[in-house]
């Protein structure tokens, strides 16, 4: 089969396109040469290259701990998600399918209040007493947690909607599998997709999330991005290694959740 010669409505979609992608794609690419210039001030183009930037970095204990840190905080928090939010949809939509307007209202309240707002009130609730947590890694997954709810609930419910959970329940029961072992072995395969961009989308935004850490722990529990504000007064070189090596782990972990996200068939 040849391939139909593109139209100039095809040609003009594409350039409109390729634009837009080098427009998206300009300021990440000076951020990138910015990294690796070893100067770069009164010159159109920098005046020599190194990546003693990076070395610097990673290198750096400080950043390997805030690394860590974030990442522990952020899978913790997905973790107690997926745990909490599975068993409720899957309850929800299969024996009580008129409460999922109601959840949908729900689920949206932690967007409800701005996060500075939020803080304020945990600091005063967290701060003291039995349950002092304010400076410790367990009020963030907390936090991390109702964050992640919209996410996570969202992505989950439209998958359970395009999989049609009831018919799917309904013939692995006539086969004589329990609600569990349906549940278990017919549902939650299917549901691999839909959770995994909940997984994906909810992990981009808290591995960046600075309002609750900074307020919350601070430098008691130095996460990515109270790092990268503790040494923004630093040289700009060093901020913009790390501003691209943040972006390029999310894009490498994305780029395998994609692969490992593909059909067998495919």
């Amino acid at each position: 089969m040849f391939r139909a010669e593109l139209g100039p409505v095809g040609i003009y979609h594409r350039v409109v396109v390729y634009l837009l992608f080098i427009i998206l794609l300009l300021p990440l690419l000076g951020t990138f040469i910015y990294s690796i210039s070893s100067s770069w001030s009164a010159t159109i183009l920098p005046s020599g290259f190194s990546i003693k930037w990076y070395v610097q970095l990673w290198s750096d204990p400080r950043f390997l701990s805030a690394f860590g840190q974030s990442l522990l905080v952020c899978i913790g928090a997905l973790i107690l998600s997926v745990v909490l939010i599975l068993p409720l949809l899957f309850v929800v939509h299969y024996h009580f399918p008129k409460l999922d307007a109601l959840m949908n209202i729900l689920i949206l309240l932690p967007f409800a209040v701005p996060p500075v707002v939020s803080s304020v009130g945990l600091l005063q609730l967290y701060g003291s007493g039995p349950f002092a947590m304010v400076g410790t890694p367990w009020i963030l997954i907390g936090c991390y947690f109702t964050v992640a709810l919209p996410f996570m609930y969202r992505a989950i419910t439209n998958n359970l909607q395009a999989i049609n959970l009831r018919d799917l329940m309904d013939a692995a029961q006539l086969l004589g599998a329990s609600t569990f072992q349906a549940a278990i072995l017919v549902v939650l395969p299917n549901l691999r997709k839909g959770l995994m961009v909940a997984l994906l989308l909810s992990f981009s935004f808290l591995f960046g999330e600075f309002v609750f850490a900074n307020i919350l722990v601070g430098t008691r529990y130095e996460t990515l991005q109270v790092y990268l504000n503790n040494m923004r007064n630093s040289s700009g070189h060093f901020t913009s290694a790390l501003v691209i090596s943040y972006f390029f782990f999310v894009l490498v972990l994305t780029w395998a959740a994609n692969i490992l996200n593909k059909d067998k068939s495919e």
